[in-house]
């Protein structure tokens, strides 16, 4: 039996695309509705024909929901569930895809009062965004952690679930804070350093930036992939998971200045030390089945 008969997907870049695509892959009874607040981004969605019904306002794509799942920046859930929370059915389970899951949980109750809130965090993406840059096996063996607060109803959790599951993921559960402290360094704080990275070698007066460009090593160019993923929503990131980001960021300085350190000073076994258990760290991620073992990241060469 489908835990849902009627979704509707509120934002249609890359994520709420995917999930459109992998439902009509994957259940294709569903009934699908589609709001994007972009016109052309409505407009691009009606075209690939990713739902069957593309909804001109929030309101209008959540009147007859079972499911509703807010796929935007993590700082414009709260407006975006206050527009639709006069035509949310009252049987109606709403989650969403944010990367920061305390400040959304509360921003949804607040907007929200007395719907039955189930907050998820499908932890997939790419660099690319916009609704044709989904596609329906994103989600297949990837981690999905559904965040329920205290008051969520068991029945509402085990069917947001199911859905995540039924697309092909691995389902985690977890409170919001504790997910929060997790993703700040393993998603959260790499951006930051990527973005930092890349900003420093724009920033070299020594170094021009066709230089930079031309001479990029494999290392770098994986920061250049990572600092190309939407600004907005991990601007939005940030300042919604401020607390647990510096506190990821101040352990990273005190790593960082130890490992300065070691340099200066030529402690040779250190960094062999430090650089082991970092390689062991990367071979499990592989054993698990997170990335491909491929040589070179998988990049070809001709």
């Amino acid at each position: 039996m489908l835990p849902f008969a009627r979704v509707s997907i509120l934002g249609l870049g890359l994520i709420g695309s995917s999930i459109a695509r992998s439902v009509r892959a994957r259940m294709p009874t569903v009934r699908l509705t589609g709001h994007d607040a972009d016109p052309d981004v409505r407009a691009t969605a009606d075209r690939l024909q990713l739902c069957d019904d593309i909804a001109e306002s929030a309101g209008a794509a959540v009147i007859d929901a079972d499911l509703v799942i807010l796929c935007v920046p993590v700082g414009a859930m709260g407006a975006l569930a206050a527009a639709f929370a006069d035509d949310l059915p009252a049987e109606a389970i709403v989650s969403d895809v944010g990367s920061c899951k305390a400040e959304v949980a509360r921003a949804l109750h607040e907007a929200l009062p007395g719907a039955v809130i189930v907050p998820a965090h499908p932890v997939a993406g790419t660099e690319r965004s916009g609704p044709e840059a989904g596609f329906a096996s994103l989600f297949q063996g990837r981690w999905c952690i559904v965040t329920p607060t205290p008051d969520a109803p068991e029945g509402a959790v085990e069917r947001v679930r199911a859905f995540w599951e039924r697309l092909g993921a691995e389902v985690e559960t977890m409170t919001p804070e504790h997910h929060d402290r997790v993703l700040a360094i393993t998603s959260h704080l790499p951006h930051l350093i990527a973005y930092t990275i890349v900003g420093t070698a724009s920033d070299l007066e020594a170094v021009t930036q066709s230089e930079v460009i031309k001479y990029s090593a494999g290392g770098f160019r994986d920061f250049t992939r990572i600092a190309a993923s939407d600004p907005t929503m991990w601007r939005d990131v940030f300042l919604t998971n401020r607390e647990a980001v510096l506190e990821m960021l101040q352990r990273f300085s005190e790593d960082l200045s130890q490992l300065q350190r070691a340099i200066r000073w030529g402690k040779g076994d250190e960094l062999f030390d430090l650089f082991t258990r970092t390689r062991a760290v990367r071979r499990s991620i592989v054993e698990q089945g997170q990335d491909d073992a491929a040589p070179d990241f998988g990049r070809t060469h001709g």
